[in-house]
């Protein structure tokens, strides 16, 4: 499956395409690690705490969205160039987006940063 990416930060738009290694962009996480695989949207639920570790070889924007205590992990890079780690909480949302090896929060609501 093939996606056209777009956004624009600052005064730059940024845009790829790429082909996702699933068939389907959306993931419900049910275990309590799981890393990403091009998905556009993951949806973590029916346990108690989980982590997302963000896989920068096939991921470049993903939105999570937390049903239970989500640690959220680059594989590399930072997240806003200085959290190695972020924590959302439930029912909490966040949107990345990858730039030059790091990640960026795009939008989000009830984060906690740890």
């Amino acid at each position: 499956m093939t996606f056209i990416t777009r956004k624009k930060i600052g005064n730059i738009l940024y845009g790829s395409m790429s082909n996702l290694n699933t068939s389907n962009p959306i993931q419900i996480v049910t275990t309590p690690e799981y890393r990403t695989n091009g998905e556009e949207f993951i949806l973590v639920k029916e346990v108690p705490n989980s982590k997302i570790i963000l896989d920068q070889s096939n991921t470049e924007h993903i939105v999570i969205k937390a049903l239970t205590k989500v640690l959220i992990v680059p594989f590399m890079g930072l997240i806003d160039e200085q959290y190695d780690e972020i924590l959302i909480d439930k029912g909490a949302a966040v949107e990345f987006f990858r730039v030059d090896g790091n990640w960026y929060i795009l939008s989000s609501d009830g984060l906690k940063l740890e």
